[in-house]
């Protein structure tokens, strides 16, 4: 099958079917989307509607009852789980709407640890660590631990977390979930810029249709199915310094 190199990663007729007992549940119902290379794609619906379920399989967190999913224009279906770990963990950068820190561990060492874990030559990692801290605003705060940090902050030690091993899909599921508004305004700006300076094709799964509208493309999921794949018209963009 011949996939453009410009599609990150292709949903084709897929299906998600969970077994409650003896009843069938389906999630998602044939869904069929491109997400393209350097988007900025917002998987909004209401609660049940498939996101987090579409979220893992985007994700290559699960696998399909039917269908197919393909990463960068490789089928991952049937992949065995030890590749399907290795693809994931250098395409795809994870952050959830809980930090996931550890908290005995600086800013840094969080960083830092993944890269360890991949045997990632300890210059090399202590570099790439301090890259992506400072490109989320934490220089001053490399040496500080979660409990030292607002909750904003901590989640910008998450984004560097995911971006530590430079992949080119940035997955945020409900990232502002747990902030006041004002600390989510400044986690949203940080994705919007990893989008638009850093040309990393982000993928948000959220709720919020306020924050939706940062994202330049709309997949709108409604009983397991797509309702509508649209370009945002009206995107908006973080004001600058009203962020901090």
């Amino acid at each position: 099958m011949s996939i453009s190199n410009n599609v990150l990663i292709r949903l084709k007729d897929v299906w998600k079917v969970y077994q409650m007992g003896e009843v069938e549940v389906p999630a998602l119902r044939g869904v069929s989307v491109d997400i393209h290379k350097g988007d900025f794609v917002a998987i909004i619906g209401a609660s049940g509607s498939g996101k987090s379920t579409m979220m893992n399989l985007v994700g290559c967190l699960d696998i399909p009852t039917k269908g197919n999913i393909f990463l960068k224009a490789k089928d991952i279906t049937s992949l065995p789980e030890s590749d399907l770990s290795a693809l994931r963990g250098k395409t795809i950068g994870f952050i959830f709407q809980q930090y996931n820190l550890l908290q005995s561990m600086t800013a840094y060492d969080n960083v830092l640890l993944p890269l360890e874990l991949q045997d990632v030559p300890d210059k090399e990692a202590s570099e790439r660590a301090k890259k992506v801290l400072r490109m989320v605003g934490l220089d001053d705060f490399m040496h500080h631990r979660p409990s030292q940090m607002s909750g904003g902050q901590q989640q910008r030690v998450s984004i560097a977390r995911s971006l530590s091993a430079d992949p080119e899909i940035i997955l945020a599921d409900e990232p502002t979930g747990a902030l006041d508004s004002i600390t989510g305004r400044e986690v949203i700006e940080t994705l919007y810029n990893l989008w638009k300076d850093e040309g990393k094709t982000v993928i948000m799964v959220t709720h919020d249709l306020h924050l939706a509208q940062y994202a330049n493309t709309h997949i709108e999921l409604k009983d397991g199915k797509i309702l509508k794949i649209a370009k945002n018209p009206k995107q908006r963009k973080p004001i600058k310094g009203g962020t901090k």
